[in-house]
């Protein structure tokens, strides 16, 4: 399933989104990488390796990828030996986490790097099952964020970029809502150094999505489970990749870079897809009405060349029917990219710092007594985020098939 007009047909695409601006702009693009030392947190999650793969091979002058996985490092490096061999002469991963004294020791020895990109999140509105996994998600998404880019200052970096998601628009859950505190977070810092970001839909088969999930239960030859009634925009990690560049390259100080919608990006349900890929590989689907006549089933069906699937209407904490890159009260540059668009963020210091300084303090003080709850985190977010709608109906995906 790694051929790219196979998973564009699945999203019910014919071609890739950025192929245009990418051309237009490879020259510069390609000056800029060869020319630049890049640091990638978070560089062995799908979104990370495909943005190190797009440094790779324009020959970064120096290319460091820090990520907690071990396994995954140890794959990026594999995959980049075995495609692309030995274009980066400073080439090295390292198996740290950016929130530990080893990272600290690390940048101190050496992270003079013209280019900061954090691709490092906690993503799934599953983690926002409890007050423990909660506060992970708080050290991932924004502490951390704030840590590395004080460093970045500190250490003269010309840029930092840090992913965001669509879903810090108008949020539901505390995933998203995370995300949103740490564009702000993100903001404050642009007084001392330049800052972008992105927003961007669904990434085809990253690690942990359920597109991912599919092809896992097919290798293991157990049901699909979707919900058919929430509908997403889709990217593939090479476009979720290149969307990264661009922003980390030619954003101006505070944009934010989203996929423009067009007839090339469309809403497609989860289920569709799962029906498409089964028919992609030569099975029927075959509609269950129950996860337990889904699982008891399986083996027959499937000797049948008929897949059992499960599909549902969402009823779990935090999912929104469908997800928009930017509000009605942003300010928008569509013109200076054919399939990029741009919110052009302004400063409000005053009133945001005094916001974010309550938060810190408020984070550090629970952590202190060693004691929260997931309600006091929501007020909290509530506090930061007047807009926050937080959608909790106590059900979650870990009690989904």
């Amino acid at each position: 399933m790694n051929d790219i007009n196979t998973i564009l047909r699945l999203i019910n695409r014919t071609e890739e989104l950025f192929t245009e601006d990418i051309e237009m702009y490879e020259s510069e693009i390609a000056e800029l990488v060869k020319n630049s030392s890049f640091l990638v947190i978070g560089g062995a999650g799908s979104i990370g390796q495909a943005v190190v793969k797009e440094l790779f091979k324009r020959k970064a002058r120096v290319l460091h990828v820090v990520d907690l996985s071990e396994n995954n490092l140890v794959e990026l490096v594999r995959d980049i030996r075995s495609s692309k061999g030995y274009m980066v002469e400073d080439f090295r991963t390292l198996p740290l986490d950016c929130g530990s004294l080893e990272y600290d020791m690390f940048i101190e020895s050496y992270g003079n790097y013209d280019y900061v990109m954090n691709l490092s999140a906690l993503k799934h509105v599953r983690s926002e099952k409890d007050t423990y996994t909660l506060m992970r998600m708080i050290d991932v998404n924004i502490l951390n964020t704030e840590k590395t880019l004080k460093q970045s200052i500190e250490k003269g970096a010309k840029k930092y970029f840090c992913v965001s998601t669509d879903k810090a628009v108008n949020s539901v859950n505390m995933m998203g809502a995370s995300k949103r505190i740490m564009e702000e977070f993100l903001m404050r810092r642009s007084v001392d150094i330049l800052v972008s970001t992105a927003r961007f839909a669904n990434v085809t088969f990253s690690d942990g999505s359920l597109l991912y999930g599919f092809r896992q239960r097919i290798a293991k030859e157990q049901p699909l489970s979707a919900p058919r009634d929430i509908k997403r925009y889709f990217i593939t990690e090479e476009e979720s990749g290149e969307l990264c560049l661009m922003s980390c390259l030619f954003g101006e100080n505070m944009d934010l870079f989203f996929p423009k919608l067009n007839e090339r990006l469309h809403f497609t349900t989860f289920s569709e897809i799962a029906v498409k890929y089964l028919e992609s590989i030569g099975y029927t689907p075959y509609l269950c009405s129950t996860e337990d006549e889904a699982r008891n089933r399986a083996k027959g069906l499937i000797e049948e060349k008929k897949w059992p699937c499960y599909f549902f209407d969402s009823d779990t904490t935090g999912e929104k029917d469908f997800e928009e890159f930017y509000t009605e009260n942003e300010v928008l540059d569509m013109n200076r990219f054919k399939s990029i668009g741009i919110i052009k963020n302004t400063a409000t210091f005053e009133d945001e710092d005094e916001k974010l300084q309550y938060f810190e303090q408020t984070i550090a003080g629970m952590k202190e007594k060693k004691r929260w709850t997931k309600e006091e985190l929501v007020d909290l977010f509530n506090y930061m985020l007047p807009e926050f709608r937080h959608k909790e109906t106590h059900k979650y995906l870990d009690q989904r098939m």
